[in-house]
C-alpha cells in the first residue's frame, strides 16, 4: 500500500447512543415472537444515531415501520435525550394514528426507558418490546436503515453545522428515501409505493 501511496480508511470514532442503566425492568422482545407484519402499523422499531459536524454531533431519532419499512417519525438534535425520541413518537403517532396493539420495538436505551416514553406509549395503546442487551441483531431493520443513511448522506461529504446536516438529511428522508429509493426486501419498489400496492 505504501509503495502504491495507498491509505486505509480511517474508521469514525463511535459514539455510543445507547445508554442503559442497571436494575431496571426487563421489557421482553416482542417483536422476535410475533408474526412478520402484513400489514402497516403492526410493528415499529426505533433507535437514535449520530450524525459527525464541524460543529459537533447531531443525533438522529427515527421510528420505521417494520411492514413497509417506511421512516413514520424522525427528530433532529444535539443531545440525545428523552425529548429526542417524544418528538419522533409524536410525529409518527400524528401522522399514522395507529391502532391499539403496535408492538413498538427499541433497544435498552434510557431514553427509551424513561417514564415519560413509556406513559407516551401506553396512551397510544402500544405494547413495548425491547431487543435484548447488546444485540443489534434484534434491532435490525432499523440497524440496516441506518447503514443505508450514512451511506447515502455521508459518504464523501462534510457538514459544517448540525443545521446544514438535518437539512441535507431531511431533504434526503422527506425526498427520496420514503418515496423513492427501492429495496429489494419490497420487491424493488420504495417504502411508499410498497404500502400503496399492499393497500
Amino acid at each position: 500500500m505504501v509503495q502504491n501511496g495507498l491509505r486505509g480508511r480511517r474508521r469514525r470514532r463511535r459514539i455510543f447512543t445507547t445508554e442503559s442503566r442497571e436494575g431496571q425492568a426487563v421489557v421482553p422482545n416482542r417483536l422476535l415472537s410475533m408474526p412478520k407484519p402484513d400489514r402497516v402499523d403492526q410493528g415499529w422499531v426505533t433507535d437514535i444515531t449520530n450524525i459527525p459536524t464541524e460543529q459537533g454531533t447531531l443525533y438522529v431519532a427515527a421510528i420505521l415501520d417494520a411492514f413497509s419499512r417506511r421512516l413514520v417519525g424522525w427528530s433532529f438534535g444535539p443531545k440525545m435525550g428523552a425529548n429526542l425520541c417524544m418528538q419522533a413518537l409524536a410525529m409518527a403517532v400524528k401522522a399514522r394514528r395507529p391502532r391499539p396493539g403496535l408492538v413498538h420495538h427499541s433497544d435498552q436505551g434510557m431514553q427509551y426507558f424513561s417514564t415519560r416514553y413509556r406513559d407516551a406509549i401506553e396512551a397510544i395503546g402500544a405494547i413495548a418490546s425491547m431487543s435484548r442487551r447488546g444485540n443489534c441483531y434484534d434491532n435490525a431493520i432499523i440497524e440496516s436503515f441506518w447503514s443505508t443513511l450514512k451511506l447515502d448522506c455521508l459518504e464523501g461529504k462534510n457538514y459544517r453545522t448540525r443545521q446544514e446536516a438535518t437539512l441535507a438529511i431531511f431533504a434526503y428522508l422527506e425526498s427520496f428515501y420514503n418515496r423513492s429509493r427501492r429495496h429489494s426486501s419490497l420487491g424493488y419498489l420504495s417504502p411508499a409505493a410498497f404500502e400503496i400496492a399492499k393497500n
